[in-house]
């Protein structure tokens, strides 16, 4: 028998060469004395562990499925709801920029400079059809005179004040 093998696999030692020929020539007893040593039993004992190690882990990975299913979908939920609250967040910035513009000086300038003209307009159309009017709708009282001063001179009034800030504004008295 050859020392290599003895010394390799020494519970082998006992048996006769016999039963070492035997062992090639006969699967059964093969498998019979392969089984039996204790360095397979020891392999198949820590497959046997980490089988029953990663059952274990199997099953703990499933009592998880149901937890990190739910934490998934409510993951996608929240990011789609950040999704769609940052799209409104764009939307709102524009309103809000648009509201904003309203109130600009340069926008505000302009709607005094408007509101100036059509105030001058006013005032010469409320002008312009007194005297187009015919001096027999005056009334002997005078009411009618009275009425078309009073009532031009508050648009007028109002003209004048509007061209002031108007000045101002534009010589940057204003802030």
């Amino acid at each position: 028998m050859s020392t290599q093998l003895l010394q390799d696999f020494p519970e082998l030692a006992h048996l006769s060469r016999e039963d070492l020929e035997e062992l090639l020539v006969d699967p059964a007893y093969f498998q019979a004395i392969f089984h039996s040593l204790e360095r397979v039993k020891a392999l198949y004992q820590d497959q046997a562990e980490l089988g029953m190690a990663n059952e274990s882990i199997a099953r703990q990975n499933l009592t998880l499925q149901e937890p990190l299913y739910k934490l998934r979908s409510d993951t996608k939920d929240a990011f789609d709801e950040a999704k769609r609250l940052e799209a409104r967040w764009k939307e709102v910035e524009k309103e809000q920029r648009e509201v904003y513009q309203r109130f600009t000086p340069q926008f505000l300038l302009m709607r005094l400079k408007h509101a100036t003209t059509a105030q001058d307009e006013l005032s010469e159309a409320l002008a312009t059809s007194f005297i187009n009017a015919s001096p027999d709708s005056w009334t002997s009282n005078g009411k009618d005179v009275d009425d078309f001063v009073k009532e031009f001179r508050e648009l007028r009034k109002t003209y004048h004040k509007r061209v002031i800030w108007g000045d101002r504004w534009t010589a940057g008295e204003v802030d």
